[in-house]
């Protein structure tokens, strides 16, 4: 991932952004173990789980498009989308995923999804 030309105008977006890039230079995902990348906005989530190895998404579940989950970015449709997520995992065999935050805090919905997908049988 590289960085935006130029300076971020927003302070908040230039605050998540250091978080982000921070985050992403500790982390990467493999093939036995992929990277679960979490994005929150005000109304959607959506989560992919990435082979950094290989550049591909090997899943991704979110709240808008054409397969999505019936569900809003609360804690009720965190869960929601952590279930489809955990069976979409399981069905890849895969029980072993690392977990960027990509900046978010791991409060409310975004820990709310990762305790549904470790309740699920995936280890986080």
């Amino acid at each position: 991932m590289r960085k935006p030309i130029g300076k971020l105008k927003n302070a908040n977006a230039a605050r998540k952004l250091r978080r982000k890039l921070s985050i992403r230079s500790k982390i990467e995902g493999t093939t036995e173990r992929p990277r679960m990348c979490a994005h929150k906005s005000n109304k959607h989530l959506s989560v992919q789980v990435i082979d950094d190895s290989t550049g591909k998404t090997l899943l991704a579940v979110q709240t808008y498009g054409k397969n999505a989950v019936a569900a809003k970015a609360n804690k009720d449709g965190a869960k929601l989308v952590g279930e489809k997520l955990a069976e979409g995992l399981k069905a890849q065999k895969l029980d072993n995923v690392v977990f960027d935050r990509a900046g978010n805090q791991y409060t409310g919905v975004i820990a709310a999804l990762v305790d549904t997908v470790r309740e699920n049988g995936i280890r986080v």
